[in-house]
């Protein structure tokens, strides 16, 4: 364990003391940044050869369906097997079904092969899920180190899905359409292979009892996280879908990349101070407060849109916006850490990012049928309504683990806090 000197100064210098830490980080960033790429790779590409944003949207919707479904288990069986045996060959599956879909759509295979190909990628294992699941064996017992670390990881899931698309674009624009797809995964098996060779941080296997204990989902105050995750993801893709239509019909549809990268920008440096800062007060009390403040900054865009119609001010209203959504994630992902049973993490963070994809996927469907049957700026409420569902739900959770019941349990399930 790393010197505890000057603790408030250096947090993030702290973990990275740790033998094998930067090992391990750099090979899940690598595999983390074409998590940014593909989806926009597969739109470029389809829409490209086969003149049909209906047919690419289909075929990434399907993919991300198919991710909802797979995910979890993939990552049952990395707690159950451990990380290296399970994520190589589940990388290589994924692998093999992009460069399926590069070669059906480049040599002009039937459309339900895009489908099928595109399918196949769902075994992509949840690196984030894995890495922040070796801080928690690292970190054990160090509530302020693991906060920290699960903010570097949320800083860097916001780093990675604002530059994978921008990457992504150039790739296919300066080279050729598959080259977005193509580089991705190159990225990706190079990664996993890279984190999966360091094994001396990697969480040890706990006994096969104990993976095989109550699933994460029957953890009490777990089915309400989850759906505040679905309705934090819902922010998201609603934002994402409205912004583009905004700029669209302000005549600049080529700045929403852009704007939309501030709000990330935003999200990543509020979840790096957060993560120097440190945790304060109850994880139950933060959960709330990190939610009310997503709900109040996300305002701002309306108002922006509504009041004074100017990009600028819009661009600078999701800046600002952006604050709240990492805080919010990264409490999220402390407490689902604290409530999955021992022996089930990666299930229980799978399960979490699994709820906000979907929630991604709602929200960019909402925001779109807003958008075409009311206006863009009538958009901008999608996403409030969303991080009020997300913080009616939070207190939801609050309420319904600090019963008179569950006190009198404190000492044989303190871990929900």
């Amino acid at each position: 364990m790393p010197p505890a000197e000057h603790p408030r100064r250096v947090p993030y210098a702290r973990l990275f003391h740790i033998p094998g830490a930067v090992a391990f980080t750099v090979g899940n960033l690598i595999a983390r940044l074409p998590m940014g790429m593909f989806s926009v790779s597969a739109v470029i590409m389809i829409a490209g050869a086969r003149g049909s944003y209906a047919l690419a949207g289909a075929v990434t919707a399907t993919g991300l369906a198919a991710t909802a479904v797979v995910a979890p288990w993939t990552a049952r069986l990395v707690d159950r097997h451990g990380q290296a045996r399970i994520a190589v060959p589940a990388t290589a599956i994924a692998a093999l079904g992009s460069l399926s879909l590069l070669l059906c759509v480049h040599y002009g295979a039937p459309d339900w092969t895009l489908f099928a190909s595109y399918m196949a990628t769902a075994t992509t294992p949840n690196t984030g899920g894995m890495s922040r699941a070796r801080w928690a064996h690292l970190l054990k017992g160090d509530a302020r180190a693991l906060h920290t670390a699960n903010s570097f990881e949320q800083a860097a899931d916001e780093l990675c899905f604002m530059l994978g698309p921008v990457v992504a674009a150039f790739l296919c624009g300066a080279f050729f359409p598959e080259a977005g797809t193509l580089v991705g995964i190159v990225l990706l098996l190079t990664g996993v292979l890279l984190f999966a060779a360091q094994r001396t941080t990697e969480p040890p296997l706990q006994e096969r009892t104990a993976t095989k204990g109550k699933s994460p989902l029957h953890a009490r105050g777990m089915p309400t996280l989850l759906a505040a995750f679905l309705a934090t993801g819902a922010v998201f893709g609603s934002m994402e879908v409205v912004t583009i239509a905004y700029a669209d019909a302000q005549g600049h549809k080529s700045a929403a990349g852009a704007i939309l990268a501030l709000q990330a920008a935003g999200s990543c440096a509020a979840g790096l101070l957060y993560g120097a800062v440190g945790p304060r007060g109850s994880l139950r009390r933060r959960q709330i407060l990190c939610a009310a403040a997503m709900a109040l900054l996300m305002t701002l865009p309306l108002l922006a849109a509504a009041l004074t119609g100017s990009l600028l001010v819009l661009a600078g209203a999701l800046l600002v916006a952006g604050m709240a959504t990492a805080p919010t994630m990264v409490t999220g992902m402390t407490v689902v850490q604290q409530l999955t049973p021992e022996g089930r993490l990666n299930e229980g963070m799978t399960l979490a990012v699994t709820g906000l994809l979907g929630g991604i996927a709602c929200g960019a469907a909402g925001g779109g049928w807003v958008v075409e049957h009311l206006s863009a700026t009538t958009g901008y409420a999608v996403p409030v309504t969303a991080a009020c569902c997300a913080l009616l739900l939070s207190i939801a959770r609050a309420s319904a683990t600090s019963t008179p019941d569950r006190r009198s349990a404190r000492p044989h399930a303190s871990h929900a806090a």
